[in-house]
């Protein structure tokens, strides 16, 4: 089938030819009919076919027409969630490619950069806006932004974002839309207790599904190693020595993990980029960048990073920490193999990570290969222990068995706080703050017995006395009515 017979405007398919696509995808044949016929969809695929374009190009078709019809529209008439700043940036590219040859306007509205430009594009009623459903939901309660005229609004990796917490968001969003809109909902996995909230959002919508819900891509070759986990970085190092592993994405669970593993894989000649919440917006489009040019061969990221990198040619998945939930997986190892082009999904599984493949395994219905890394010493010893390595982030001195430092113990982490601060002194000349022996008794207490332990604040053993607090009868208590 060509995109001809798809009912695209003729603009539309100038565009899709100029880019170089000669026939659409199972995704784009089962979903730009519906869409341009006005029904609401709900759209399950693989990662890598194509759903952008599946929701973009009618969406396109539609607004062509009606703008050569009525002329310009001064409201913003579709409005895109997705989960994560990488995400919005690369919708707003394929918007672009495939609407070069409209007079429409696009924006994007996400955190880690300057708000004012996006104010000025909400408050100019761009065409399309691409946003992230937290810069946006705040910039809408600063009355920004006119969707009185919205006509669609499509939530992209739906299931994502509800995982990520953004419901509540979407559901403030949602209520200041109009209720007569096209709602469109894209995804490569979506659970049936997500679906469940589609009424919400959604008039009976259609449902097109391609593939059995949420199995990897045919194409991605997937391979386990099992391996002691202080082996890990090791036996990554000793792949990366394959020629063929040009282009390879890694996975880390934690952030400051990413971080760690990055300097490691620098030391050993591999250049590296990372990519996670952390980074500044300017520092993540730069390890995009480079990753996609060649200038680093390895990018490390994070789950909540990986939604939005679309990049053609990676040619290996490395999943460095297994992946807790099965979604995730299907969502990392989609990042290769896409546009059914071959890729391979490597796996590191430690004797902690044996549940999680089960679980895996059961879920797409067969086993994952186990494979061995010829010429590497899966007995060696782990290496000696390395502060500069092992960073200062808690968590690390917890697992070392230290407790991490107090925020009042000021650089006395070594010293021993005395159980009872010592007496006063006798004579000479008072404490500062210390009551002279022949003071007056405060009021409702009296001397105190020597035997009582003084009260203070010490820092390194050294008592400082300070002023009792305990009002006194016409005081400040009596004067603002309390009994």
């Amino acid at each position: 089938m060509s995109f001809e017979v798809l009912g695209l405007a003729p603009k539309i398919l100038q565009a899709v030819q100029e880019a170089g696509y000669t026939e659409p995808t199972p995704i784009q044949t089962a979903a730009i009919p519906p869409i341009i016929a006005g029904h609401d969809l709900i759209g399950i695929a693989q990662t890598g076919t194509g759903k952008t374009a599946a929701f973009t190009l009618p969406m396109l078709t539609k607004l062509a027409a009606a703008q050569a019809a009525a002329g310009p529209n001064r409201r913003t008439r579709v409005l895109i969630l997705a989960p994560t700043r990488e995400l919005v940036v690369q919708i707003e590219e394929n918007i672009r490619a495939y609407a070069k040859h409209l007079p429409l306007t696009i924006a994007t509205v996400f955190g880690g950069v300057g708000e004012q430009p996006q104010i000025r594009a909400l408050r100019s009623a761009t065409d399309i806006v691409v946003a992230c459903p937290g810069r946006l939901l705040d910039l809408l309660g600063r009355r920004n932004g006119d969707f009185s005229g919205l006509e669609f609004l499509v939530l992209d990796e739906a299931d994502r974002m509800l995982d990520m917490g953004f419901l509540p968001s979407i559901r403030q969003i949602v209520r200041q839309l109009p209720k007569q809109r096209q709602t469109l909902m894209f995804s490569a996995t979506l659970s049936k207790e997500i679906e469940g909230l589609t009424h919400e959002f959604q008039r009976a919508p259609k449902i097109v599904q391609i593939g059995r819900r949420a199995n990897p891509a045919e194409t991605v070759t997937q391979l386990v190693y099992e391996v002691p986990r202080h082996l890990k970085t090791s036996l990554l190092i000793h792949l990366l020595k394959e020629p063929n592993m040009d282009m390879v994405l890694i996975f880390s669970r934690m952030k400051h993990a990413a971080d760690r593993l990055a300097r490691q894989l620098e030391q050993a000649g591999i250049k590296t980029a990372t990519l996670h919440s952390n980074r500044s917006q300017n520092q993540r489009l730069r390890a995009l960048q480079d990753f996609k040019s060649g200038h680093v061969r390895v990018l490390v990221a994070t789950d909540i990073a990986a939604r939005g990198i679309d990049v053609d040619g990676i040619s290996h998945v490395v999943n460095y920490d297994f992946p807790m939930h099965v979604e995730d997986y299907i969502h990392r190892i989609g990042r290769t193999g896409r546009a059914n082009q071959i890729g391979d999904a490597i796996s590191f599984v430690t004797n902690e990570d044996h549940g999680e493949l089960r679980a895996l395994e059961r879920f797409i219905g067969r086993g994952l290969v186990r494979k061995k890394a010829e010429g590497f010493n899966y007995t060696a010893a782990a290496p000696p222990y390395n502060p500069a390595e092992e960073g200062r982030h808690p968590r690390h001195q917890q697992q070392r068995g230290q407790r991490p430092p107090r925020n009042d113990q000021r650089g006395q982490q070594n010293s021993s706080r005395p159980s009872a601060a010592p007496r006063p002194p006798q004579g000479g000349r008072p404490q500062f703050g210390a009551r002279p022996q022949n003071a007056r008794p405060q009021f409702g207490g009296g001397q105190r017995p020597p035997s009582e332990p003084a009260s203070g604040n010490r820092e390194g053993g050294n008592e400082r006395h300070f002023p009792s607090t305990a009002p006194r009868p016409g005081g400040f208590r009596r004067r603002f009515g309390a009994r």
